[in-house]
């Protein structure tokens, strides 16, 4: 259908000339560039904070400061002391999935997050994070020991219970921001080459209002419910019972 041609996708298939020419082999060509150009924003921004941070009176220096220290906060609440390890991971995940999901206020440019092969790796990654430091705290025996409770029979439960976790959080992320990719495209593809539609949604504001609700606030919650479940589940995993 013509219709779909907004939704079409280039992709790479190295794997090929192997006889591997299913679609699970082939790279999307777009995210794996939209992925390095968000590096390469993240790399800048971090350069950028590390400059300002220098100057107390610095408006982006104090935003750093500030956006550091509440996630700082977070780890406490959720963990009950500070890690500067998981710190780290946490507040990683959470600015790439919000990078990614504002990526396409620049014109030209889509959302990693809008492929389920992004918010999967990322759901993957959280699971191994959590599950090393899962063993890391509680060693083999009590970490294989978590799947037999509360009764041993429950142990298929409890392996399906903790792989779900890394489809629910994958699915939810993926869902939301391919849903507002979709409803975008529909909207530009919709008034695209009407001269008199394009003006009404300046002028009425229906631009603005889909790129700060689609793009702006569902990116940022999406971002940061990905990362507060990730922390919830690490919790889980390695606080001991008092």
């Amino acid at each position: 259908m013509q219709g779909l041609d907004i939704f079409q996708r280039d992709y790479w298939t190295f794997l090929k000339q192997l006889g591997l020419t299913h679609s699970f082999w082939q790279i999307n060509k777009g995210t794996v560039i939209n992925t390095w150009v968000i590096l390469a924003i993240i790399v800048a921004i971090i350069i950028a904070a590390r400059i300002a941070i220098k100057n107390e009176k610095n408006l982006f220096g104090y935003m750093v400061i500030s956006f550091v220290r509440s996630f700082q906060g977070l780890i406490v609440q959720s963990l009950g002391y500070f890690d500067f390890n998981h710190f780290a991971f946490i507040t990683s995940l959470f600015v790439f999935i919000l990078t990614c999901n504002i990526l396409s206020l620049i014109p030209g440019l889509e959302e990693p997050s809008s492929d389920l092969s992004t918010t999967l790796g990322l759901g993957i990654a959280s699971f191994v994070y959590i599950q090393a430091w899962s063993i890391k705290v509680n060693g083999i025996l009590g970490y294989l020991k978590g799947f037999f409770e509360p009764f041993f029979f429950l142990l298929p439960l409890n392996i399906i219970g903790l792989l779900a976790s890394v489809i629910s959080i994958s699915f939810r992320l993926f869902g939301n921001i391919f849903g507002g990719f979709v409803i975008s495209k529909l909207y530009l593809h919709a008034i695209g080459g009407n001269v008199w539609l394009e003006i009404l949604g300046i002028v009425t504001g229906i631009n603005i209002l889909l790129v700060l609700f689609f793009v702006l606030f569902a990116g940022f919650i999406q971002a940061f419910v990905f990362s507060m479940l990730s922390l919830t589940y690490l919790s889980l995993a390695i606080r001991k019972e008092e």
